[in-house]
């Protein structure tokens, strides 16, 4: 974005009340139904918006008699925008009740695991001690989680080891995740008491899109994984056994606390096992409900002599 002078990219100008009149524009997509949510007049709104386009030097909006449409610089403002609104939200809520009892919002964000048992048992009995903190959860991939904790919308995250500690501090669960294929229960691998390699060449198999997972999956799968068909990627578990329900392949993931009606679960051989740990940025400053629930986790989640191989970290 080009940018006026006396404004930082825009950012140090830019009030957070026009980037929500912007938003309700973006929304609506027409001026005076943005107008009449945000309980302004439309020549006010419209007057805020190409202060902003001139502030910006861009042009964010495409006008025409039926609708409105957001122009490629408007798409950017967009997600920006929802960003700043979100962490600016997000810190309000954190310092809330900071002088009398332990309040706020901590922020988590998890994939699906076996250990987020773990993490929700560390979560009531945090909130059973102080009921006035709350807790936000995001469900997603280790990228998305670590994308997340990197523009400072997640506090926390639970994510799939090895760990990046050039950028992360963590504390290792200590649960293994154990390795399987979800298989239709009419396919011919549901009567193997375990998957081996080559029983997936020429198969089609449905893995999870994160780097991490598709390289574990070729390192178990070893000789045979420029034979592997993909047939698709996911990155949650429930998606990815809708496909499998519905004869594309068989999934490779863990194995959770859960079923899916006509799928069954068989661990793969060799066994394959991953572990998870709570990360948080390196110099992370925290709110103090966050920095209290953090010191709880460290002291339950210390790690077990035989987890010491589970934990790792990339240099």
């Amino acid at each position: 974005m080009r940018c006026k002078a006396g404004c930082w990219k825009g950012v140090s100008v830019m009030e957070l009340r026009v980037l929500n009149y912007f938003l309700a524009i973006a929304r609506e997509k027409n001026i005076t139904k943005a107008a009449q949510s945000l309980h302004v007049t439309q020549p006010t709104l419209s007057r805020q918006i190409a202060q902003l386009e001139d502030e910006l030097g861009v042009k964010l909006l495409n006008r025409s008699s039926h609708n409105i449409t957001l122009t490629e610089e408007g798409m950017i403002l967009k997600r920006r925008a929802q960003e700043i609104l979100s962490l600016a939200d997000k810190t309000k809520r954190d310092f809330l009740y900071r002088e009398e009892n332990l309040a706020g919002e901590i922020s988590i964000g998890s994939g699906e695991f076996l250990s987020s048992r773990i993490l929700a048992e560390r979560i009531a009995a945090f909130r059973a001690k102080h009921p006035g903190v709350r807790f936000e959860l995001y469900s997603g991939n280790g990228e998305n989680v670590e994308e997340r904790i990197e523009r400072g919308l997640l506090d926390l995250g639970l994510i799939s080891e090895p760990v990046d500690i050039r950028k992360y501090e963590f504390v290792p669960t200590g649960e293994k995740e154990v390795w399987g294929a979800w298989v239709r229960e009419d396919s011919w691998l549901a009567g193997h008491q375990a998957v081996h390699p080559e029983d997936l060449v020429g198969y089609p198999v449905i893995t999870s899109s994160t780097g991490i997972s598709q390289s574990t999956v070729e390192r178990w799968m070893g000789e045979y994984k420029s034979r592997m068909e993909r047939a698709a990627k996911g990155n949650l578990l429930y998606n990815m056994a809708m496909l499998a329900q519905a004869d594309l392949g068989a999934v490779l993931g863990i194995r959770l606390n859960c079923s899916y009606e006509g799928l069954k679960f068989i661990p793969l051989e060799p066994v394959l096992e991953t572990y998870t740990a709570l990360v948080w940025k390196k110099e992370q400053i925290f709110s103090p409900a966050a920095a209290a629930f953090l010191e709880s986790i460290k002291r339950h989640l210390v790690p077990r002599p035989s987890d010491g191989e589970g934990a790792g970290g990339r240099e």
